[in-house]
């Protein structure tokens, strides 16, 4: 079956990132940096960056405020997907969401066997659609965040993607 798709253009979508540490600053934070020079160099703008310490509630209130505002489209975390006591964005962001994108996770996980073998079982990295925001949480590490940036989310938020992408699909995402 053949599917015929009009050439697209890419369009730049703004996202904010978030660094989810208890010990991390600005001038040591890796995840959060590759993360914005990846964004940035792929041609998206990066709006918002801020690191929160490992607390349920901090992590909920900037996500909540990033959902909320029209300016962000994409927001994208790094830290507190594993499974200690402290590790808990994913229990911070899912009762945000008003759909999750499981599928995020699972690939995610297929890739990250390929790099670091049965470990990524450990791995709680999510995704999920919140009043029209897309929402990404990955690993602390900047190798996951390398994965998970290249290997998933480059092309997905990249409209000329064939045969779809979630930027493509953001206009359509509040539909009633």
């Amino acid at each position: 079956m053949s599917h015929d798709h009009p050439p697209q253009a890419f369009q730049p979508l703004t996202i904010a990132i978030l660094t989810v540490s208890d010990t991390r600053t600005e001038a040591d934070d890796r995840s959060g940096g590759l993360l914005r020079e990846r964004a940035e160099t792929a041609g998206h703008r990066v709006v918002a960056k801020e690191i929160v310490p490992d607390d349920i509630y901090a992590m909920r209130a900037v996500f909540s405020r990033w959902i909320a505002d029209p300016g962000v489209q994409v927001v994208i975390a790094t830290g507190g997907t594993g499974i200690t006591g402290r590790d808990l964005t994913p229990e911070a962001v899912e009762p945000l969401f008003d759909k999750p994108l499981p599928g995020f996770g699972e690939l995610f996980r297929h890739f990250s066997l390929e790099e670091i073998g049965t470990s990524t079982i450990q791995s709680r990295a999510v995704g999920g659609i919140a009043n029209g925001t897309l929402v990404f949480c990955l690993p602390g590490s900047s190798g996951a965040c390398r994965t998970g940036w290249d290997r998933i989310l480059a092309s997905q938020l990249d409209r000329r993607t064939r045969p779809c992408n979630f930027a493509e699909m953001l206009p359509r995402a509040l539909e009633v």
